[in-house]
């Protein structure tokens, strides 16, 4: 998926690209980028070095990664790119297998509408030019899981192209300052998958699912202005993110690979152009085959797909059929919030922090579980986000539990915070009642607090004479508290506390305290 490139970088040299002169990076020009094919169903990396450069000794010089993005989507659809076969994961080995995926002579493609539309919404969510004609090709190459010896791609004139891709990431020391980049797309077009290969290491034979033979994919190619691996999987992410608010993929996607080219040439080894794929069992990426030599796909017009033709308001003909076109600007129209609007609204809504608003977007169903809490519960924003984003996102990921599989509801949440907001329960109590929620015993948390007697006391004059009778007992810490030592009050709340059982308030406490010493 992601295609980093990494160049050696010697104070005082130019190169094309990027160098790194002291501590300072800079840009050299526009870049003439390698990218990656994913095949076989997982994300892959192209390798390919920019420039031959001097052996280096080691540790003599540093390395910039310079990283472009490939990224193959799988579009959701019901059906196929070219054909009819539902498109289901997990089913039956060759189950969802039309004539035409299997490549039987006679059988023609038929377009997916659905894919289409998909295609021309990501292009506009990405700030692509859409291009009214584009044109279907065939790509040519022989695997045992392309049945035709080809796959149907868009090579010479996509559906999109020439737009950008905006995305932020937090840094500083206390990853509170935004940064916002820019990178820039090169086209969006439409192709299909090819089917899986099942290798029997056991049995030396190979076995081949066509399921996903001809599912529609989206390919976003990325020009590489990424220069870490940070950069990289911000931008993979704020991509997922836009897919994913826009229904037009689910984009589950992985990235690695820059360590291990630094690690290749600081040992003297040389990075090769090949496919790459990614293991996430084992975290790493690993060689699929080789690319060393001249690519020949042999492209050539597909002759059985005429031209595909979009209109606008001003191009759309008089009188057509909704059904039979896609109308561009009728498909603006129904664009969907996007994710940096999201943020945007987060922040002026609720007042919280840019880096809160990142972490409730980019942690899945979170955003969704803040919006619930924040329609039951009286609690202020910020208290709903700390305790979201701190207690909850806490438990969840020392667990490594997704937010779906949290055993604490929303509306679980939000009562707590109502008791207390109305000063039912100390802050201390609270997190008890949230511990034992988190245990999923079924019980609310009011039925906790009462079982628990979490409460906070209610009478004031009870309360008085708790406070005098520790202040009796501690005469010491009194005179401290005098004498002006400030940690010395803070004791005595301390105390109180602990004969109240931490059902008193330490606001309440530390007035009656305040009142008491000086009188």
């Amino acid at each position: 998926m992601a295609a980093p490139m990494l160049r050696l970088c010697c104070p005082g040299r130019r190169w094309a690209l990027a160098c790194i002169d002291g501590c300072s990076r800079h840009r050299r020009g526009a870049p003439n980028g390698c990218t990656s094919s994913r095949k076989r169903g997982q994300s892959s990396v192209a390798q390919q070095p920019f420039i031959t450069a001097q052996k280096p000794r080691k540790g003599e010089h540093e390395w910039a990664a310079v990283v472009g993005l490939e990224i193959h989507a799988q579009i959701s659809s019901k059906s196929k790119l070219f054909s009819g076969s539902q498109v289901h994961f997990a089913a039956p080995p060759n189950s969802l297998v039309s004539f035409f995926d299997a490549s039987l002579p006679g059988t023609l493609p038929v377009l997916n509408r659905r894919c289409v539309e998909a295609a021309v919404m990501t292009g506009l969510a990405l700030n692509c030019r859409i291009n009214k004609k584009s044109l279907f090709d065939r790509k040519h190459y022989f695997y045992a899981d392309l049945p035709a010896g080809y796959q149907i791609t868009q090579q010479r004139l996509p559906i999109a192209v020439n737009g950008s891709l905006v995305y932020s990431f937090c840094a500083g020391k206390n990853r509170s300052q935004v940064i916002n980049k820019t990178a820039r797309v090169k086209q969006i077009q439409l192709e299909q998958d090819s089917g899986k290969s099942l290798h029997d290491d056991l049995r030396s034979q190979t076995l081949i699912d066509l399921n996903r033979a001809g599912v529609g994919l989206l390919e976003v190619v990325l020009e590489p202005d990424m220069s870490c691996g940070e950069e990289a999987a911000t931008a993979v992410r704020e991509l997922q993110l836009i897919l994913q608010a826009l229904g037009t993929s689910q984009a589950n996607m992985a990235d690695y690979e820059i360590q291990r080219q630094i690690n290749e040439l600081e040992n003297g080894g040389e990075i090769l152009n090949e496919t790459r794929s990614f293991d996430s069992k084992l975290g790493c990426t690993i060689p699929m085959r080789d690319k060393e030599g001249k690519q020949d796909y042999r492209f050539m017009p597909e002759p059985n797909l005429p031209p595909l033709l979009l209109y606008d308001t001003e191009s759309l003909p008089a009188g057509a059929d909704p059904q039979q076109v896609i109308d561009i600007d009728r498909i603006r129209e129904q664009l969907p919030e996007l994710p940096s609007v999201t943020r945007e609204k987060l922040v002026q809504q609720y007042g919280m922090l840019p880096e809160h608003s990142f972490t409730l977007l980019n942690e899945v169903g979170l955003l969704e579980f803040f919006q619930n809490v924040m329609k039951e519960t009286r609690a202020e924003p910020k208290k709903v986000t700390s305790w979201v984003l701190n207690t909850l996102l806490g438990f969840l990921k020392q667990q490594n539990l997704a937010v779906s599989e949290s055993p604490v509801t929303p509306s679980a949440l939000a009562e707590l915070l109502n008791l207390l907001d109305r000063k039912a329960i100390s802050s201390s109590a609270a997190k008890q009642v949230f511990e034992e929620l988190w245990r999923n015993e079924g019980k609310t948390p009011a039925q906790i607090v009462s079982e628990k007697k979490l409460e906070l006391m209610q009478d004031q004059e009870a309360l008085e004479q708790l406070c005098h009778a520790v202040m009796e007992g501690h005469p010491q810490v009194v005179m401290d508290v005098k004498k002006g030592n400030p940690r010395a009050i803070n004791k005595l709340i301390g105390l109180v506390r602990k004969v109240t059982l931490s059902r008193a308030d330490p606001t309440v406490i530390k007035e009656i305290l305040e009142k008491k010493l000086a009188s």
